[in-house]
């Protein structure tokens, strides 16, 4: 992690972490002792759920995978245990244990690949969360079958975003923007009382524009996964780097983008994956409740209730 830099203004912190860029601004309520605190969780927070850092708790369980139980801090119990709710209510659309089919084809790497046929059929035997198990009474984690392995890049990013925010009220910070790698969390109200407008990128044109815009009171989260976002292209063929647990493949459906809107950042990360790959009919059907947009590769649109009135 870099060390926190500071904005012409004095009133934004910035980071490299969890793989991305962070940054929160805290406006008139930013300080170095804010920034040096959220700086130090993301570090831990990096530490515990990088699947990259040999001593990270992921990696000890994906090592231990098939042979034996591993103890884990609290938190990484609890993002696990979320995980494997979002895996039950999504009927496996959303995968803790994908982590075998994001090492084989690699596309957030810097050599990323189109596997054979054999090679995805036989990861896809690694990947099933019900073969994930875990044990309230010792944060314990195990992985039945050696070669599985945990990746929560689904899901890590909204759970810091949400920390992050924990910070903030506990420093009793009037409003703040959180921006993890585009995992968007306005907090508080804004000085002139007016909505937050959070821009939608527009997957036709690669995100280069916005294509709608949200107009949102503060304290919601708003996380977007699109086609767009990180891919790449082999013999003419773009591979982008939402996989179907299900196929082993990128995701092929009509849906270009999903934006989802919640006050827990956590839930919106985990839903936004899941939407994108189970479609709105199915997805409004699971999570009725849900706050979304889906940006389909024609350009039309689908809203919820929830957030109709919202959109620009």
């Amino acid at each position: 992690m870099s060390a926190c830099t500071r904005s012409a203004s004095g009133q934004a912190g910035q980071w490299n972490s969890l793989g991305t860029v962070c940054s929160v601004n805290a406006f008139e309520d930013g300080t170095e002792k804010l920034y040096g605190e959220i700086a130090a969780r993301l570090e831990e927070i990096d530490a515990s759920f990088s699947t990259n850092k040999e001593h990270s708790s992921l990696s000890r369980i994906n090592r231990a995978a098939g042979k034996e139980r591993i103890r884990v801090e609290a938190d990484v119990f609890f993002v696990i245990r979320s995980a494997l709710d979002f895996a039950e209510r999504t009927g496996g659309a959303f995968d803790p244990t994908i982590g075998p089919l994001v090492a084989l084809w690699g596309i957030c790497t810097d050599h990323p690949r189109v596997p054979s046929q054999d090679e995805i059929a036989a990861v896809l035997s690694l990947v099933d969360w019900r073969k994930l198990s875990l044990d309230e009474t010792d944060s314990s984690v195990f992985l039945e079958k050696e070669g599985m392995a945990l990746d929560l890049g689904g899901i890590a990013k909204g759970y810091a975003a949400d920390e992050i925010v924990r910070i903030l009220q506990t420093r009793k910070v009037k409003r703040a923007v959180i921006d993890l790698g585009g995992n968007i969390y306005v907090f508080g109200m804004k000085a002139d009382g007016s909505a937050w407008n959070v821009g939608i990128k527009n997957p036709a044109d690669g995100g280069t524009t916005v294509a709608s815009v949200l107009s949102l009171p503060g304290n919601l989260s708003v996380v977007t996964s699109g086609n767009y976002e990180r891919y790449f292209v082999s013999a003419g063929r773009r591979y982008h780097h939402i996989i179907d647990p299900k196929t082993g493949y990128p995701c092929e459906n009509a849906v270009a983008s999903v934006t989802i809107v919640s006050p827990s950042s956590m839930e919106a990360d985990a839903m936004s994956t899941s939407a994108f790959l189970m479609g709105a009919e199915a997805f409004s059907q699971t999570f009725p409740k849900a706050s979304f947009l889906f940006i389909y590769s024609d350009g039309h649109c689908v809203v919820s209730d929830t957030l109709a009135h919202s959109v620009k």
